[in-house]
Order: structure tokens, then C-alpha cells, then sequence
């Protein structure tokens, strides 16, 4: 597959970050398209799927939970199950968990672990952080043109970024190489201090045991450009991608060699 490969950013009632997610989708080389929720039988014909942040269905019940049942995640599920990319960010994020795509341990929209309100503190977080690859690069397929370790910059912008399940579910996440990006400190030091949301684990972002699905609950695209940066020198240019299109790259990369 090339790197034109057509991807659809999805677009549920609430969604609010698929502009900036098709733009870097677009800058880094993927024949990326906005997909609306009336256009669902679209998406058969597209090569990989982008659920990116916002509110749909105005978090309804619990985040994701409504959308997950969406006649458009139809076509997500059966795209993964026949190995396609999915990339979830956010609100994303908390939509393929609930369609039990990750940690895909149980069945379809059957989750097993929830992205839920946050702690110790239940309020929404606005925060630079940084999330760091806790798995070899090659056990998802968004990842493996990353460097081992790979830091990669992004904003924490959610009411419900902590993951919660029950101590056997952790187990499964841990044990099965579910646990795909940790909450880290700038220098890639990792501990308590660097979660911002009491996630278990430390957790900011899951794949699923095929690895073709990844789920990660900060923003890599608020953080993609020159002009995101807030020490940003003067002579730099401000509309070059930069920070978190690293991982970006990676999805364009991973569609190349599909």
C-alpha cells in the first residue's frame, strides 16, 4: 500500500478535532478525507480508520459509549477484524475501547476496561504532556517505525482519560502487551508524579493483540506543528510539522508497508 493510502477521519454529532487531525494526516502524506456520520457506507472503500477528539453524542452515559454503536463503527470493526488500521485519539480513544477493539481481551462492544472520569480529582485536564512507547515497536503496527522508547509530545485535553478495570483486566492488559504508551516526563522518566489523570498503569494509550489497533487518550495533533509550540524560536517555520507528528509519520509509515 502506498502512502496515499485513503484514510477516514470520522466525524460523529460532537466531534471537534477532525480538522486538525486531517490536516496532519494530509501533511504527512495520506490521502486523508472527513467522514460524517451520513456518509457511513462510505467507508467501506477506505484503507484505514482516524477517530479523532471530542465529545460525541455529548459523552451520553459514559464517553464512547453511545458511538461505539454507531452504524459507522460497523464498518470500523469489520475493517479492523480484516486487519486495516485504526487510530483512536481521545474521544477516539474512549469509542474503540468501548466497541472492545482494545484491548480487544473480550468480546465485541463488550469492553473490558473503561476510559472513565478522572482522579483523584473528577475534572476535565488541560495539560502538555508526554507519552512514552512501553512495548518493542514492532507489536503495533502504527508503532513500528518508532524508535524504542519513543517519546513522543502531546496535550492531555479529556474529562475521562482514566483507565479503570478490574485487577484480572489489568493483569490481561499487562500480561498481554496491551499497554502501548505510558504517561512520561520530558526527560522519558516515568513515575506517578508524570500521570496526570490517576490512569492505572500510568496508562495513555492501549493496542489490541493483533496490533493493528491503537487507542492513545492525549492529543499528538495540538502538538504537531511549529506554531503549537510555545518555545518556539522566532526564526522557525511556524506551519512545519514538528512534536507529535512523530506518530503520524508512523501510521503513514505502518500504511506503506501494508
Amino acid at each position: 500500500m502506498s502512502a496515499s493510502a485513503k484514510v477516514a477521519v470520522l466525524v460523529f454529532p460532537g466531534t471537534n478535532s477532525e480538522i486538525e487531525t486531517w490536516r496532519i494526516c494530509r501533511d504527512v502524506g495520506l490521502d486523508a478525507q472527513v467522514v460524517h456520520w451520513s456518509q457511513a457506507a462510505t467507508l467501506a472503500k477506505y484503507d484505514a480508520y482516524v477517530l479523532p477528539g471530542g465529545f460525541a453524542y455529548e459523552d451520553r452515559i459514559r464517553a464512547g459509549a453511545i458511538p461505539a454503536h454507531d452504524p459507522m463503527m460497523d464498518y470500523v470493526l469489520e475493517g479492523a477484524q480484516r486487519g486495516k488500521l485504526v487510530l483512536g485519539i481521545c474521544n477516539g480513544a474512549q469509542i474503540v475501547l468501548e466497541a472492545g477493539l482494545v484491548p480487544g481481551t473480550g468480546a465485541l462492544r463488550k469492553p473490558t476496561a473503561a476510559f472513565t472520569r478522572n482522579g483523584p480529582v473528577p475534572h476535565f485536564i488541560c495539560k502538555h504532556v508526554y507519552i512514552k512507547l512501553a512495548i518493542a515497536p514492532q507489536r503495533c503496527a502504527i508503532t513500528a517505525s518508532l524508535p524504542k522508547d519513543a517519546l513522543i509530545p502531546a496535550w492531555a485535553a479529556h474529562g475521562e482519560g482514566r483507565l479503570a478495570a478490574t485487577p484480572e483486566h489489568l493483569r490481561e492488559i499487562t500480561d498481554g502487551g496491551h499497554l502501548a504508551f505510558v504517561y512520561a516526563h520530558a526527560d522519558g522518566s516515568v513515575d506517578a508524579s508524570a500521570v496526570p489523570n490517576g490512569s492505572a498503569l500510568g496508562c495513555a494509550g492501549l493496542t489490541n493483540r493483533e496490533g493493528n489497533v491503537l487507542a492513545i487518550m492525549p492529543h499528538p495533533e495540538r502538538d504537531a506543528w511549529n506554531y503549537n509550540h510555545p518555545d518556539r524560536r522566532d526564526e522557525s517555520e511556524i506551519l512545519a510539522p514538528s512534536g507529535g507528528v512523530t506518530l503520524f509519520k508512523a501510521f503513514a509509515e505502518a500504511l506503506k508497508r501494508a
